[in-house]
This record gives C-alpha cells, structure tokens and sequence, in this order.
C-alpha cells in the first residue's frame, strides 16, 4: 500500500484508478466520505437535490466538488431527486456517460421524518422506505452488471444503530418516546438487504456492507432533529470505516454491518 501527504494528512491510495458515486454529499457523512475517497485516489461522482447554494441549506453539491477539486481530487456532480426511481436512472446512467461505471457505490442519501407510529403519516412512511430501501437496492441493481463484468466491486450502505432492535420489556424512555419507529424498521431491512446482496453476490467478488456511527455526529441533518448539536463521535470514524469496507479484499470483507468504533478496533486503527 503506498501512501502520500497531503497538506500535512497521511493518505493511502487504496481507491487509486476507481470510480466512486456517493449519494446525499451535499453535506454530512456522504459528503465526508466522498471527500475521503477522493483522497485516497477515486474520481468521485457526488449527487443530491441540492446543486447550488441555498439559504436554507447547509452545503450543497457545487460546493462540494469544488471542495474536492480544489483539494487535487476529481470529481463530478449530478443533481437528482433519489425519492424517484426514472431520476436515480438518469443519475446512473449521466455518471456512467461522464466517468464510468462505479466500482464503488455508496448508498448514503436519506430523508428521515421522527413521530410515534400511531400518527405517522403513510406518505412519510413511504418516502423514507423509498429513500433509506428501494433506492440504495435500484442503484445496486444498476452498479451489478459494470462489477460483476470486472470481477470486483463494492457496494457501502449507510446504516444506523437505529436498525439494532430495542431492548425490552422495560423499554428505556428514549425507545418508547423518541419516534425512531419508522427510522428503525427502514435502517433493519437495509441491513437485511445488505447481507443477502453480500451473500447473492459473493461469487461474483463484489463486496457489499453497511457502516454505522456507533455514537451521534453532528451533522446538518442530525441537527434539524436535534439528534446531534455536538459530536460525540469524531467523523473520522466513519471515514475510515467506509474506507476499509470499499477498498478491502470482497472474498473476505463483506457482509458486515459494521457499527464504527468495535469494527475500528477489530481492524487495529482505534485503540
């Protein structure tokens, strides 16, 4: 593995030559994933709603190919709603006309609505199945026949301990107040999706995981939900994390989700 310094940041090019698409990195962790990959040598194709600047967002995908471009990395945005399925085709197929097929995928883009189950609304529900489900699975589809042509590829779903299943009877407070329901249920059948597409397509060498913070981090979405105001977890953790799972051997690194600091410290980067 060779490494570079790069405005005094030890980086390794463990993505040199590939192609990354990162969805949702207008902002938060797909933004700082799609910055990490790009530092480790991928071309990244960045997406979410959001191209230009907006006063009512934080960050937006203009700024962070700029970002990324004027850090010595390569990168292309695409606008697109990942809420529609004819939208999350022409995104694939605009990455795939101007950089190529993704050899890694990494499914990040979320919208994500918190009130108790029994006045959820069915319109919400269905977005964030859509979001947090159908998507990551559509743009799965899509990446699989450029991977397993080449006989190799990664494919990184962005979960959550949300998914874990709550402890109980008794249920803490946080459990039986804070309206993680829907959230919850969406980030289970990621995972679960996660791992049969690990084990469909394990033949094929193509990698498939999940990665979750194990603590919150404060990103602009975490905040809007008053989730996160402080980081309790350094974003790093996530970073590197998502590193590993994308670039690691697909025979032996795959079908995991892996919560960041115990998957950390089973690799040796945190102690």
């Amino acid at each position: 593995m060779r490494f570079r310094t790069e405005r005094g940041v030890r980086v390794t090019d463990r993505c040199d030559g590939k192609v990354a698409l990162v969805t949702g990195s207008s902002r938060g962790l797909g933004k700082a994933i799609a910055q990490q990959l790009a530092r480790e040598g991928a071309t990244v194709a960045i997406t979410a709603r959001t191209m230009d600047p907006d006063p009512r967002y934080d960050g937006s995908l203009g700024q962070t190919r700029d970002e990324i471009v004027a850090a010595g990395g390569r990168a292309v945005a695409v606008q697109a709603d990942l809420s529609n399925s004819a939208e999350r085709e022409r995104l694939f197929a605009e990455v795939v006309a101007e950089v190529g097929a993704p050899d890694i995928l990494v499914n990040n883009a979320a919208v994500t609505f918190l009130r108790p189950l029994d006045g959820f609304p069915e319109k919400r529900v269905r977005l964030m199945l859509e979001m947090h489900l159908l998507g990551p699975l559509q743009l799965s589809q899509l990446a699989i026949p450029a991977m397993r042509s080449r006989g190799r590829g990664w494919i990184l779903n962005v979960t959550s301990v949300g998914g874990d299943l709550p402890a109980g009877p008794p249920f803490s407070e946080f459990d039986a107040s804070a309206g993680f329901g829907i959230y919850g249920t969406a980030k289970a059948a990621l995972n679960r999706l996660t791992l049969s597409l690990a084990a469909e397509l394990y033949d094929d060498g193509i990698a498939v995981n999940a990665a979750a913070p194990s603590d919150p981090v404060a990103t602009p979405g975490a905040g809007t939900l008053d989730l996160a105001k402080t980081d309790t977890e350094d974003v790093s953790l996530i970073t590197e994390t998502a590193m590993v799972l994308c670039s690691g051997d697909p025979a032996v690194l795959t079908g995991r989700i892996a919560h960041t600091q115990p998957f950390l410290r089973e690799t040796g980067w945190l102690r």
